[in-house]
């Protein structure tokens, strides 16, 4: 019999899960939680369980995501598995990014209503197996190539933290009082940095017209090339440049 933790912040579905679970006589529920805080002081203050069901959106600051990275941490590959309704890029990407490579499944609620149906994901999550509900790799997979094709993903740290501010309108002065530096020269180096890894500096020569393209981009969230006769240009799904026309 499988000894499982249930985070779930839904109190009736909770209910409902826990009942269902055990009715299969396969499943003991030795914890409840209803946040990612609670699930690992749990597994940190009693012997930890064999699995964990994990909902994705849950109470308090810690997503069901971030919440089995920290656990396993602690507590390196605990089997896992997600079930959530929720179609939200934040999940996606927190959990692409997580590294979690085998003992868990990802699933829609919708499509794993009953107990009998999570069961399997259980035992295959503690044997060491991966699964990922085909609707959801799709949309980790979108992200995946949203975020590849983000122009902050040219740039490093510092950089992208000037390029953010510099889509807020802000001058060099500003920018370098909210970043801590002392000299608002460092900033104009940086702006050098950001119009060469977006090759700004090919057709604009004049720094005013590669700053107000650096704002545009960073602004619009994806790459835009100007030709000499200023046309601007986008890369489509096929991977082609479009001309660009804005929203």
């Amino acid at each position: 019999m499988l000894t499982l933790l249930l985070v779930e912040d839904n109190e009736k579905l909770r209910a409902a899960l826990r009942a269902g679970l055990e009715q299969t006589s396969a499943v003991r529920v030795a914890g409840e939680t209803v946040s990612g805080e609670e699930a690992l002081a749990h597994c940190l203050a009693q012997e930890s369980p064999d699995v964990i069901l994990m909902d994705v959106h849950l109470a308090g600051p810690m997503n069901g995501i971030e919440a089995a990275v920290a656990i396993r941490r602690e507590f390196p590959r605990l089997p896992v598995v997600f079930y959530s309704i929720q179609d939200d890029e934040t999940y996606y990407r927190d959990f692409r990014r997580s590294g979690i490579l085998s003992h868990y499944a990802y699933v829609r609620k919708s499509n794993y209503l009953l107990p009998q149906m999570i069961l399997p994901l259980l035992h295959d999550a503690v044997a060491g197996r991966s699964f990922i509900d085909p609707e959801i790799e799709s949309r980790v997979q979108q992200v995946r190539h949203k975020d590849e094709q983000s122009p902050l993903a040219l740039l490093e740290p510092n950089e992208q933290a000037v390029a953010r501010l510099l889509a807020l309108g802000m001058s060099n002065e500003q920018i370098a009082a909210r970043l801590g530096f002392r000299d608002k020269r460092t900033i104009s180096r940086v702006n050098g940095q950001i119009y060469a890894a977006w090759r700004l500096n090919e057709n604009a020569t004049d720094e005013k017209v590669a700053r107000t393209r650096a704002v545009i981009i960073a602004r619009e969230g994806r790459l835009i090339a100007w030709d000499a006769e200023g046309v601007a240009r986008i890369v489509n799904e096929k991977n082609e440049w479009i001309v660009w026309e804005g929203k």
